[in-house]
């Protein structure tokens, strides 16, 4: 077992005392420990977070949004973050050394960036700059682990969101004659398609089989994608939109980017998680709404959004697993040895990797 999972398996024994506790119980203490730190304590919560949890945050948003409030946010000595793993990374490589970044339940995680290791990225830049030279400008989703980012940032590359994606795409392209996307080959394929790139141009790099899927002639290539994606996104195909197109035409349909290429393809409108979240929004009354993303999120918009029909692209569609991890029981956990005067499930990013992923960040910031 590698030492992350026995860190991780150790840091994730809760007492059964906070197992036990009823809801409005751990309410309760969770809303009192609050009171207590005051602005010392700050709590951010991913789109994707339980209602649960989410009554409690003080800002929800996508990773990097709450990351950068998190900086932004200098009274705060301890980050509870209700997210994944990487997203308390980026959290903690953007913050002060004075700041604690804590993660409730350090199972939570994302199968994405878990797609695409250190190990296997640095075999493929190798294998890659073999039949390409230097060519290559890396490109990563900001739903990567922090040593991924680290790796693009001392490679001269940028981080991308799903929002800035085709900016940061762009400006890739005019660095170098090809570029490498990690870890969300749709994403990647999505956002090269949108900016006139054909997929006769696209290659697919797999890091299980160590070898580059393509036919033709390889000097063609201009986006090289990661054979990595969302494993709830994946999961809505064509005949989900086929279905909505025969039996409610005038349902309209919207799709997050990590969705499959056929899946963007037939729908009205595709973007990220906050463009989805406006779009509905300012859509008229008595519209009606078929959306392809996690179903936490459909379920919030639907309770946001009564005066419009909304429902899943995917009616079978069930709740992100990692994401869901973070749950009441936990977060009580986590704030309550900070109350007592301890500390667990801290996330803590090693001085290197932190200065080169900022590296990643920085660029893209000062791009977009």
């Amino acid at each position: 077992m590698q030492l992350l999972d026995l860190i991780k398996q150790k840091s994730n024994q809760i007492p059964a005392s906070y197992l036990e506790q009823s809801e409005q119980e751990m309410i309760k203490q969770i809303q009192a420990i609050k009171d207590f730190f005051g602005e010392k304590l700050y709590i951010p919560g991913h789109h994707y977070q339980k209602d649960e949890v989410i009554q409690f945050a003080d800002d929800t948003g996508d990773s990097l949004q709450l990351a950068r409030l998190a900086q932004q946010n200098k009274a705060a000595e301890y980050i509870v973050f209700c997210g994944v793993h990487f997203m308390a990374e980026t959290a903690d490589i953007l913050t002060g050394d004075n700041q604690k970044v804590i993660l409730p339940d350090m199972r939570a995680g994302c199968s994405m960036a878990d797609m695409a290791d250190i190990i296997q990225t640095h075999y493929c830049w190798n294998e890659l700059h073999q039949l390409f030279g230097d060519t290559i400008t890396p490109l990563t989703y900001v739903n990567s682990t922090a040593d991924i980012k680290a790796f693009v940032g001392k490679h001269q590359g940028a981080t991308v969101t799903s929002s800035n994606a085709k900016q940061m795409v762009q400006w890739a392209l005019t660095q170098k004659q090809r570029i490498l996307f990690l870890p969300d080959q749709h994403l990647g394929r999505n956002t090269a398609y949108d900016l006139g790139i054909p997929l006769t141009e696209m290659a697919v790099w797999d890091p299980i089989k160590q070898e580059l899927e393509y036919t033709g002639d390889v000097h063609a290539i201009r986006v090289i994608l990661w054979k990595g994606h969302c494993s709830v996104h994946e999961n809505f195909t064509t005949k989900n939109s086929s279905y909505t197109r025969e039996h409610e035409p005038d349902r309209k349909i919207i799709v997050h980017p990590e969705c499959k290429w056929e899946v963007v393809q037939q729908a009205d409108f595709a973007g990220s998680t906050n463009y989805i979240i406006e779009t509905i929004k300012a859509a008229p009354a008595g519209t009606k709404w078929s959306i392809g993303t996690e179903m936490n999120l459909v379920k919030r918009l639907i309770q946001q959004n009564p005066d419009k029909d909304i429902v899943s692209l995917n009616p079978y569609m069930c709740p992100c697993l990692t994401m869901n991890r973070i749950d009441l029981p936990h977060l009580l956990w986590a704030l309550d040895t900070l109350k007592n005067g301890e500390m667990i499930n801290q996330i803590k990013v090693d001085e290197r990797t932190t200065r080169y992923a900022n590296m990643a960040l920085e660029k893209m910031l000062a791009t977009v």
